[in-house]
C-alpha cells in the first residue's frame, strides 16, 4: 500500500518558503545597495521644522550630513523619512552656532542614530539646549572637528564643503553674540554649489566679500531665517543666487522673513522658496544640472 507522508511534504513545503523569503530579502537589500553605489547624485534637502534650521544632505557615495537640527524633535521624523533603512549613520553632523532653533533638534537626534564626526565652533554658551547636546556628544564619544576658514572636507566623488567663517578657532571661549560667529560654509559638486549662511548677519556678510573669497552660488540658504539683520542686496549681488532658500515656520512671532528680505531676492531675479510655504525643499545634482521638488 502507497503511504504518502503529508508531514514531510508540508515541512518541505516550508523550507521552501522560508528559503524564498530569504533570498527575496537578500535580493531587495542588493538592489538597495547595488543603487546606491550607481548613484552619482548630491541631494539636500532643506527640511521643514518649523521656525529653525535643518539641512540634510546625502553624498553621492552615500555619507550623511546633517547641518542644525531645529527647534524640536521634528528632524527625527524627518531623518527616518529620507534615510534609508539600510544608511542610518550621520556621518558628519554640523551645529553651524548654539541657538535653540538650530541645537535643539540634534539633542534627539544623538541619541537615536549613530554619529560618526560632529564640526562645530566649540563656543561656550549656557542654554538648557546647548548644555543637553554636549553631554550627548561627549556620551556618543564622536570625533570633533573644530570650524575654521579655510577647512575644507571632501566627501569624496568630487563633493567638498569650504568653510568661510568663523575666521579663527573658536573653541572654548564665551561669546555673547553667536550669530556673528555661525558657520559659513560653501558646497560644491561638479559646476553645482550651495552656500549655507546659518544665522550669519550682515557684518559678516560684508567681511567675507570684502575679503574677496568666493561665494558664488547657484542656491543659497538665506540667513537667519529671512530676518532684516542678513541678506544685504551688496550680499545678493555678490552671491548671486538663482535660488534663494528660506527657512521659516509658519505665522511665526518675529515675522520672518521680512519685505526687505524677499524684495532683494526678486530684484536680484532670484526664485525664493520658504519651507513654511513649500514644505521640505530638495535639490538633487549630477555635477551640471540642478533638479528641485518639494514635499510635504
Amino acid at each position: 500500500m502507497l503511504r504518502i507522508n503529508f508531514r514531510g511534504i508540508i515541512s518541505r513545503k516550508k523550507v521552501v518558503l522560508i528559503i524564498a523569503g530569504v533570498l527575496v530579502v537578500v535580493l531587495v537589500v542588493l538592489g538597495f545597495v547595488l543603487f546606491g553605489a550607481r548613484n552619482q547624485e548630491l541631494e539636500v534637502v532643506f527640511l521643514d521644522i518649523g521656525q529653525g534650521d535643518a539641512i540634510l544632505i546625502k553624498t553621492p557615495g552615500g555619507q550623511n550630513v546633517l547641518i542644525d537640527g531645529g527647534p524640536d524633535k521634528s528632524v527625527v521624523y524627518k531623518l527616518d523619512k529620507y534615510l534609508p533603512f539600510h544608511n542610518r549613520q550621520i556621518d558628519l553632523m554640523i551645529l553651524t552656532h548654539p541657538d535653540n532653533d538650530h541645537v535643539t533638534g540634534l539633542v534627539e537626534v544623538l541619541k537615536r542614530f549613530p554619529v560618526k564626526r560632529i564640526l562645530s565652533t566649540g563656543v561656550l554658551n549656557p542654554t538648557s539646549s546647548y548644555l543637553s547636546w554636549l553631554e550627548e556628544v561627549e556620551r556618543e564619544e564622536s570625533e570633533q572637528i573644530v570650524a575654521r576658514r579655510e577647512l575644507v572636507i571632501n566627501f569624496g566623488q568630487g563633493v567638498k564643503m569650504t568653510i568661510l567663517w568663523p575666521e579663527k578657532n573658536l573653541w572654548g571661549q564665551v561669546i555673547e553674540d553667536t550669530n556673528f560667529n555661525s558657520i559659513v560654509a560653501r558646497l560644491d559638486y561638479g559646476e553645482t554649489s550651495f552656500l549655507l549662511t546659518g544665522d550669519a548677519p550682515i557684518e559678516v556678510e560684508e567681511i567675507l566679500i570684502d575679503e574677496g573669497l568666493d561665494i558664488s552660488a547657484d542656491v543659497l540658504k538665506v540667513g537667519h531665517h529671512g530676518s532684516k539683520g542678513s541678506t544685504s542686496k551688496k550680499f545678493l549681488e555678490a552671491v548671486q543666487p538663482e535660488f534663494g532658500i528660506i527657512s521659516c515656520g509658519r505665522d511665526n512671532k518675529f515675522g520672518h522673513p521680512t519685505y526687505r528680505v524677499l524684495k532683494n531676492l526678486e530684484n536680484i531675479g532670484a526664485k525664493t522658496l520658504r519651507t513654511d510655504q513649500s514644505g521640505d525643499i530638495i535639490f538633487t545634482s549630477n555635477g551640471r544640472i540642478l533638479r528641485l521638488k518639494t514635499e510635504r
